[in-house]
């Protein structure tokens, strides 16, 4: 597992920059499927650039980046389904970004915390 977080987190950071971007330029919902608003395209941005710049550094700041950031995402999935299309008042969603967060967090969490078992 140990082999795949720095790969993990740089896509995730590549792929995350790129829809918060586009998040500004094209209407929502993003690719006819996501549930897009300013808010939601800053997060974006800014998971993204975290995660470009943990990638950069070392296998153990992406490692984080994966455990921290998949424990959000898995809280901004729940409350998604919970809440329905507004998270927190705060952040707009559908059940397809609901999936999407929940995939996301669950890579991150198998990736991160299987590779810090092997790292101890």
């Amino acid at each position: 597992m140990d082999q795949a977080v720095k790969p993990l987190t740089w896509i995730l950071g590549l792929v995350l920059t790129l829809v918060g971007l586009l998040g500004f330029v094209m209407s929502s919902p993003l690719l006819s499927l996501f549930a897009v608003d300013s808010i939601h395209n800053v997060i974006h941005l800014l998971s993204g650039v975290i995660a470009l710049g943990a990638a950069a550094t070392s296998s153990a700041y992406s490692r984080t980046y994966l455990m921290v950031f998949g424990v959000v995402y898995g809280l901004v999935a729940v409350l998604g389904f919970v809440q329905g299309d507004n998270v927190l008042q705060l952040i707009a969603v559908n059940p397809a970004d609901n999936f999407l967060h929940l995939a996301i967090a669950a890579v991150c969490l198998i990736v991160g915390f299987g590779s810090a078992k092997n790292a101890v």
